[in-house]
């Protein structure tokens, strides 16, 4: 196997994995059933004219499996990140005691359950997508050095090297839908 062909199945090993990380982060955002900090992580709040994530402002805590509380650094705070909160869309009602933000998180109906497992289909589809295209980049470059002289059989199996690359990972997406899935249905 030339330097090239390594480098090339290497750094398409490395585009998937970023694929695979990135999955996994989306799967924190979505909630399943009890509280976690990682619910309030697509809140932005406006900081001074700039938008800034809730937890660059304000300490993000969950004191039981149905509580998250935010308390802000600066008290004047409470009311934009309580409206943050609001804006975000996230089904969630907080209440402003004056020193912190209490958010009571509600136990999730089956509606909301499965609006939830269409997400992380959803999630996991773009998953799916990067992969191709990590492996669509990769047979490029493989048809590019066999244009360049490399050799026919070399090529070939380079390019099975990255099909066997993209089925491993398209399964490690699936096997993460899947427990993702039943943790969400869970009640």
């Amino acid at each position: 196997m030339t330097e090239e062909i390594k480098f090339i199945l290497d750094s398409t090993k490395e585009s998937m994995n970023g694929s695979i990380a990135h999955l996994e982060k989306e799967f924190l955002n979505i909630r399943a059933g009890k509280a976690s900090p990682q619910m309030l992580g697509g809140v932005y709040v406006d900081y001074y004219g700039s938008q800034t994530p809730l937890s660059q402002v304000a300490n993000i805590n969950t004191p039981d499996a149905r509580t998250i509380t935010v308390t802000p650094w600066e008290k004047s705070m409470l009311q934009p990140i309580e409206k943050a909160i609001m804006i975000a869309n996230l089904g969630f009602n907080p209440m402003n005691n004056g020193d912190n933000i209490i958010i009571s998180v509600p136990p999730l109906t089956e509606e909301r359950r499965k609006e939830l497992v269409k997400q992380a289909k959803a999630e996991a589809e773009d998953a799916k997508i990067s992969i191709r295209n990590a492996r669509k980049d990769a047979n490029t470059e493989i048809k590019k050095l066999e244009k360049e002289g490399t050799s026919e059989d070399i090529c070939k199996t380079a390019e099975e090297d990255v099909q066997k690359l993209t089925d491993a990972f398209i399964k490690k997406i699936d096997e993460h839908l899947v427990i993702k899935e039943a943790e969400i249905m869970k009640v």
